[in-house]
């Protein structure tokens, strides 16, 4: 079962990835690993939130 994904738990998960980084134990490949895995949760919470801004327009528009 997927979790939903929600702007909030994206941006959330980023922040995590980045204290990760911080780990000056951290390996060169696994620092690598996570920068990607935060680089695809900023991009989702910057197209979720392009998205909520359409709808905004979108409604906006109506009046």
């Amino acid at each position: 079962m997927s979790e939903e994904l929600s702007f909030e738990s994206e941006l959330n998960g980023a922040k995590e990835l980045l204290k990760e980084l911080g780990n000056p134990e951290i390996t060169l490949a696994k620092s690598v690993e996570v920068y990607k895995e935060g680089i695809k949760k900023l991009e989702n919470a910057a197209k979720m939130l392009e998205e909520a801004k359409l709808q905004i327009e979108e409604f906006s528009k109506k009046d």
